[in-house]
């Protein structure tokens, strides 16, 4: 039996399930696919289709499940991506923006299958936390101002006072 975390986040796709596992684990360093279920007979899919994949990313079990075409991603739900620098941030903002994946604001983004994440450089958290008010305002008002988070251009904007 496949052991899972207690909450595992599970991810509600039409028929895409396996493809997006795939493609999450081809883009993510430590990722592998954990377990891939058919639906089985006497179902409302043929018996040798993908009901779900778990699949692991940085240590994070989630599930893809091929629920049909009901439910959408939306951006009221979406995982963080914190990188321990800005080649790390970008790296993953352009795979993940790859092939039909948009740009959002403030480091937000949708992959090629509406999927929301976020990605942002670690730092990003110390800027807009700042202990001085003023110092926090302005690196907040750059990083609104941004799509891909470019934390040297927050870094500037923070200590342009």
């Amino acid at each position: 039996m496949t052991e899972l975390n207690k909450i595992v986040p599970c991810l509600w796709f039409d028929t895409q399930a396996e493809e997006a596992a795939n493609f999450y684990v081809g883009v993510f360093d430590d990722a592998r696919i954990l377990k891939v279920t058919p639906y089985g007979p006497g179902l409302h899919r043929p018996a040798d289709a993908v009901l779900t994949v778990d699949f692991e990313v940085q240590g994070q079990q989630l599930t893809a499940l091929n629920g049909g075409p009901e439910f959408t991603f939306s951006e009221a739900f979406s995982l963080q991506v914190l990188c321990d620098d800005q080649a790390e941030s970008d790296r993953y903002w352009y795979a993940l923006t790859a092939d039909g994946g948009r740009e959002s604001r403030c480091g937000w983004l949708k992959d090629r299958y509406g999927f929301s994440w976020q990605v942002f450089p670690r730092e990003l958290n110390d800027l807009l936390g700042d202990p001085d008010p003023a110092r926090a305002e302005r690196a907040v008002k750059a990083m609104l101002a941004m799509g891909r988070i470019d934390v040297a251009q927050v870094r500037r904007a923070a200590d342009a006072g």
